[in-house]
């Protein structure tokens, strides 16, 4: 065990930590933050992305000792004050899911796409989302939820 200190949703944590454990299973364990999910264990799926840096980064992939010094957000770093953020907003407004499984995942691509790139055409969209894997298929409600986020995010 070492100590990895590292920004967690704007919060600094410092926390005894086996280095190489999936950076996934210490947010979970460790943090209680159960919108990283694993589905596949091998970066394919997106279900367990986060923004490392900025970044969105497949954190079954990414190992516990990596995050010292880093900034990590999950999808609890973007609701402020009980408001859900406007992505979230439109992903429920359009029923941009079925079980759910996969949907914090799809939120934080979003929202990196979104910062990159604030007026997305539907393909730009779905190439950028092209790591998320959604098992409902819920594929069209996604893009309609991801362009209509763009749109309330426009200032």
């Amino acid at each position: 065990m070492e100590l990895v200190e590292f920004e967690l949703n704007g919060r600094s944590e410092a926390v005894a930590a086996n280095p190489e454990e999936p950076l996934l299973d210490l947010l979970r364990r460790q943090f209680k933050l159960f919108s990283v999910r694993e589905a596949c264990g091998i970066g394919i799926c997106g279900s367990c992305t986060v923004a490392v840096d900025g970044k969105q980064v497949s954190s079954c992939l990414m190992m516990a000792g990596q995050a010292a010094g880093r900034s990590i957000e999950t999808l609890e770093s973007l609701s402020e004050g009980g408001e859900l953020h406007a992505i979230q907003q439109a992903f429920v407004e359009h029923n941009a899911f079925q079980c759910s499984y996969c949907t914090p995942g799809f939120v934080m691509a979003t929202r990196e796409l979104l910062e990159q790139n604030p007026a997305p055409t539907p393909d730009e969209v779905r190439e950028h989302l092209a790591g998320n894997i959604c098992r409902c298929g819920s594929y069209l409600k996604i893009v309609e939820a991801v362009t209509d986020a763009a749109t309330r995010m426009q200032p």
